[in-house]
């Protein structure tokens, strides 16, 4: 069924003794807030984890009748080739990609990139450039990927490059998650009584041993807000059935994100207010304003969860209650 609701939410998890979100660029110190010293966990890194729960509880999902493909494949899955999903749209829609040849593709990435060092050289169109596919192919094209895969329509993508399947803009927005107070980011050493190779092993004459280093946050509460618009939900076919997978992602999500590198993780809460208007009856930054996560000492040292206490205006919300948020806006929490 389709949404004929705006939806807000707001998800708390928490790390212990874990990294939550590594900085390639920083050696993969957890993220922070240069500034203030908050941590930070990437709307992309919970992306992630949706995706990987998903993939994981419909892999087995009966396929479509219509379609023959399944409603819930993942788009953005590890080592993919996103052209090949492009592909498989046209394939299956029997429709003609027009890609360029290999021969004549260089030619037209070569012209254009003469024709920008030149701004005030007119722009000539390489003459053996082809369009990748008509605008009602394409069309066709991305509808087949919202409806076949999870991701497309929940979060969006741009396919244009390649196979041209055209963006998609997805209904779910994420924001960075934000720790309520600075965290300390932990370097750790730590030995592998082993070595790789041979040369390593007569380097060490036997000692064999590789250092290496492991950082942690030792605890640390993160707050994500989160935006479910029913508008683009009807472009996509986000319906029901996948906001209540989505939000049983975000509920379960770290149970099967086990590592070492992680430490501990879990979801604490996850507030959701449902608006009775497509176009929403609050601002959300209203709504989430009046929600506070905050630690019931301060400047206590807090290493787990019972330091930290949720209300909104002032009240607990228990797991599974419910009450009126504002006029025409009720809170539910789900976890």
């Amino acid at each position: 069924m389709n949404l004929t609701n705006r939806y807000d939410f707001v998800l708390i998890f928490d790390v212990k003794d874990g990294n939550p979100n590594g900085d390639p660029d920083a050696g993969n110190m957890p993220r922070m807030d240069a500034e203030s010293g908050h941590g930070l966990v990437t709307d992309v890194s919970i992306k992630r984890k949706v995706r990987n729960f998903v993939g994981l509880v419909k892999e087995q999902d009966q396929r479509e009748p219509e379609s023959g493909e399944n409603r819930f494949e993942i788009y953005v899955r590890e080592k993919a080739v996103l052209n090949r999903q492009h592909q498989r749209a046209y394939a299956a829609l029997k429709l003609d990609a027009g890609e360029a040849s290999a021969e004549e593709q260089p030619q037209a990435e070569f012209a254009l990139e003469e024709a920008d060092a030149k701004p005030d050289a007119k722009k000539k169109k390489p003459a053996k450039e082809k369009r990748k596919g008509s605008a009602d192919d394409v069309n066709r094209a991305r509808q087949w990927m919202c409806q076949n895969f999870f991701d497309v329509r929940t979060f969006g993508a741009v396919m244009s490059l390649g196979t041209n399947c055209g963006q998609v803009r997805g209904p779910v927005q994420l924001t960075f998650s934000r720790s309520v107070e600075p965290i300390v980011a932990l370097e750790h050493s730590i030995t592998r009584m082993a070595v790789a190779t041979e040369g390593e092993e007569e380097k060490q004459q036997g000692d064999n041993r590789t250092m290496g280093r492991k950082h942690t946050v030792p605890y640390g509460v993160y707050v994500a807000h989160g935006f479910v618009s029913s508008f683009l939900a009807k472009q996509t076919g986000f319906d029901d059935a996948d906001l209540e997978l989505l939000f049983q992602s975000l509920e379960q999500m770290f149970e099967h994100d086990r590592s070492a590198a992680r430490g501990e993780m879990a979801t604490r809460g996850l507030y959701v207010f449902k608006h009775d208007g497509e176009l929403g009856n609050a601002p959300a930054h209203a709504l989430f304003d009046r929600l506070k996560v905050k630690p019931k000492e301060e400047g206590a040292v807090t290493r787990s969860f019972d330091g930290y206490e949720v209300t909104f205006d002032g009240q607990a919300v228990a797991p599974g209650q419910q009450l009126a948020a504002a006029p025409g806006v009720t809170l539910t929490r789900r976890c």
